[in-house]
């Protein structure tokens, strides 16, 4: 301070920052997911490749948004199923969408096959990892061309892997058990669709952040084909769910 006078030192606004910080900030990166789905399930089976989630977005612990779509259709031979935070597979979406507007605007025949789509995730998702900014999503890619199946993983350090069957978040703990011991690889579509829901059905009776309306997508030779959103029934007379624990009679819990 000077007699009469008042000396700012407070930096200007500067809009252009990056964040929208003030100028000489440092740039603020996301330090956890906000508002997220969990698992995403995957399998191949006798004439194609099977993916399927639920259509719950969780804010925190709040079940809060109940009819997200987490499975998505890229390109005429892939679908993508994503866990973790809902708009950074918004971004994912948008950049795929720039991928596969390339290859229609080329118009010379060309698309991107899974395999390629799979890559490219991988390079994203660690290109953004190594920035600091991961995209905080597991990724199934799945899709079907020039008759191969494909089905891979990668996650938000841009680990990724192929498989006959996988699962992300809870899913890799509840339901990859089911799938090792029932999967089969000559599986009707029927089949892998009952074993997909057993699994899912496992996952919200287990998992408090699934819900028990879901999606499956398939790719096969014909294309791909994303279900509406359904519910499963269940089933909560086990004496596990019926039993009064603590032999507290009506204090509201189990």
């Amino acid at each position: 301070f000077q007699k009469g006078q008042l000396k700012i030192t407070m930096m200007p606004y500067d809009c252009t920052a990056p964040q929208g910080g003030p100028r000489g900030a440092p740039t603020q990166r996301t330090q956890q997911p906000i508002v997220t789905g969990t698992s995403v399930l995957g399998l191949k089976y006798k004439d194609g490749v099977m993916l399927a989630a639920d259509c719950l977005a969780s804010y925190g612990t709040l079940a809060m948004f109940k009819d997200v779509e987490r499975i998505a259709q890229v390109g005429e031979n892939t679908i993508i199923g994503a866990g973790g935070e809902y708009s950074d597979f918004q971004k994912v979406q948008h950049l795929l969408g720039d991928l596969t507007g390339d290859d229609r605007n080329n118009d010379d025949g060309f698309t991107h096959s899974p395999p390629e789509i799979f890559h490219y995730l991988r390079s994203i998702m660690y290109q953004r990892r190594n920035k600091m900014n991961p995209l905080w999503n597991n990724l199934l890619v799945g899709g079907f061309k020039d008759g191969a199946p494909f089905l891979g993983s990668v996650d938000y350090i841009g680990t990724a892997y192929e498989d006959d069957f996988l699962a992300t978040g809870f899913g890799s703990y509840l339901a990859i058990p089911i799938l090792r011991k029932k999967w089969r690889p000559d599986m009707e579509e029927g089949e892998a669709r009952e074993l997909l829901e057993e699994c899912l059905l496992v996952l919200f009776y287990r998992d408090c952040r699934a819900l028990n309306k879901i999606r499956i997508a398939k790719a096969t030779a014909e294309g791909t084909l994303i279900s509406p959103a359904y519910e499963l029934a269940t089933n909560w007379s086990s004496a596990s769910f019926m039993k009064v624990k603590g032999g507290l009679e009506g204090d509201g819990g189990w």
